[in-house]
């Protein structure tokens, strides 16, 4: 475990959403620990664990420096609400702010990559592919590598950025802060940061190698999409009406910020409205908005989607 040898005021503050997590802490907290660049802090929201959550917390926060690791109780509504909740929570003194799920393991040099990435004063974020593994940490696939840059247009569409593995600079959190309470509800807090940062006209930096072993089991949120039967999955999801309930949620969220986008994004933005309207005004605002999504096959069903109603 050693300090960074890069700028000693940086400083990141590490949010995780905790809930009956005591099978998996001990693994992401020991990979905390682990980190190269020790310059964090860890603030934790717990939702109301019954478990052994908690004592493993404060015996972790015993381990360390006083102040390093603060637990606040969650608003109890849900991974995103949880995360949205921890906002509030990051002191002053941070630069950086990352996102940690209870049951995950970083990679030694996840915050010091991120951090030599993260060099902008404007709003930035950057993220990375992850290792899908099992329930015991063997790995299983690597998460595919976006072909499109991202975009708002994209965003509005479709997730690339894995909450996971998200850090932000401090102009980017300051944004978020300040749009949280301007929104509703969210589908999950990743998604709607990113939709936030590229609106505002910031930048995305998505990292081509893992940063993280991302543990599937039955308790996950939202699983790792890849392969086949996650695309399946996207398709059937869109067809069913799941996708429009997400879009009408998103586009509610946004409006609420949307004086903190770019006039180019208001009026993309005005376009993804319109794709709740008529046929005709539903074909427009999809050839207006450039909308889109990776890959040929979830474009061709993004299509589909808009043509039904669906999307």
């Amino acid at each position: 475990m050693s300090q960074s040898a890069g700028n000693p005021a940086q400083r990141v503050a590490i949010l995780m959403a905790v809930y009956q997590g005591q099978d998996y802490l001990p693994v992401q907290l020991r990979s905390l620990i682990e980190q190269h660049d020790q310059r964090w802090d860890l603030i934790v929201g717990d939702d109301g664990s019954t478990d052994r959550s908690l004592r493993i917390l404060q015996d972790f926060a015993a381990e360390l420096q006083p102040g390093r690791v603060r637990i606040v109780p969650g608003p109890r509504a849900g991974a995103a609400a949880n995360f949205r909740a921890l906002l509030d929570h990051v002191p002053k003194d941070a630069t950086h702010v990352a996102f940690s799920d209870q049951d995950d393991a970083w990679d030694p040099e996840k915050i010091s990559r991120s951090l030599a990435a993260l060099t902008a004063d404007t709003p930035a974020i950057w993220c990375s592919r992850v290792v899908a593994c099992d329930t015991t940490m063997q790995p299983l696939s690597l998460s595919p590598l976006p072909r499109l840059e991202p975009s708002f247009r994209h965003a509005l569409m479709q997730n690339m950025v894995q909450g996971n593995t998200l850090m932000m600079n401090r102009a980017a959190f300051e944004l978020v802060r300040a749009a949280n309470p301007e929104a509703g509800p969210v589908v999950m807090h990743d998604w709607w940061i990113y939709q936030l940062v590229t609106g505002a006209g910031g930048q995305v930096i998505y990292d081509p190698l893992p940063s993280v072993l991302y543990r599937q089991h039955d308790a996950n949120v939202v699983g790792a999409n890849h392969g086949i039967i996650g695309r399946l999955g996207g398709l059937r999801r869109m067809l069913a009406g799941t996708y429009r309930g997400w879009s009408r949620m998103n586009h509610a969220a946004l409006t609420g910020s949307a004086h903190r986008l770019t006039p180019e994004n208001r009026a993309i933005l005005a376009e993804f409205g319109r794709l709740q309207g008529s046929f005709l005004q539903r074909m427009q605002a999809f050839r207006q908005g450039g909308f889109h999504r990776q890959g040929r096959v979830s474009q061709a069903a993004l299509w589909l989607a808009v043509l039904l109603r669906r999307s």
